[in-house]
C-alpha cells in the first residue's frame, strides 16, 4: 500500500541543508549591505575633502562594489575554469 502522507510521485525529497543555504545567503546579503554602507560613508568623506560639493565618490564607490560583485558572481557561476 502507498503511504498517503508520502504524496508520491508529486512530492520530491527536499534538500536537507535548507537552513545552511539560508544562512549563506543571509551572510552574503549582510556583507554586501555593510560594504555598500561603508563605501557610501567613505564617499561622503572623500567628497567633503576633495570635491567640495560634488557627489562623485558617493556614486562611484558603491557602483564599483556592485559591478565587482556581479563580475565575481558571473565568474563563480560560469562553467569555464
Amino acid at each position: 500500500m502507498v503511504n498517503p502522507q508520502q504524496n508520491w510521485p508529486l512530492q520530491t525529497n527536499p534538500p536537507r541543508n535548507n537552513g545552511r543555504i539560508l544562512w549563506q545567503y543571509l551572510g552574503f546579503a549582510a556583507q554586501l549591505g555593510i560594504l555598500l554602507a561603508v563605501m557610501v560613508a567613505l564617499g561622503f568623506w572623500a567628497d567633503a575633502h576633495w570635491w567640495k560639493g560634488k557627489h562623485i565618490f558617493v556614486l562611484v564607490l558603491p557602483l564599483l562594489v556592485v559591478i565587482g560583485v556581479l563580475v565575481k558572481a558571473v565568474k563563480d557561476t560560469s562553467g569555464k575554469e
